[in-house]
């Protein structure tokens, strides 16, 4: 599913690749790339559908997938439950936003 829309759409492509391909601590910096990107989704699910073995995809090491891997292992489809499972969170966000009494602050607001 991953295609060149995305790619030219994800955080990354402002950094060296090779930011993302690294050890230890460096994989906590390496994984604050991906926070706020508009493909992250779509770019985790490319790396658990296609088992890919290196680097930070997603916001996930390659030992956080191959975790995630051996939990689910009924997921035969990581970008329909990725994504499906992201319009549901905005739907849900949509209308308790709308439910929310005029005039009453959020909680980020407060």
């Amino acid at each position: 599913m991953w295609n060149e829309k995305m790619a030219a759409r994800a955080k990354c492509r402002e950094i060296d690749p090779d930011a993302l391909f690294v050890q230890g601590a460096a994989q906590n910096r390496a994984k604050l790339i991906c926070r706020g990107c508009p493909v992250r989704t779509q770019c985790l699910a490319e790396a658990l559908d296609s088992r890919i073995e290196f680097g930070v995809w997603g916001g996930m090491t390659e030992r956080e997938r191959r975790a995630l891997l051996r939990r689910r292992k009924d997921v035969t489809n990581w970008y329909e439950l990725l994504t499906s499972a992201e319009r549901h969170y905005e739907r849900e966000r949509t209308d308790q936003e709308a439910a929310r009494p005029v005039g009453v602050p959020t909680a980020a607001q407060r």
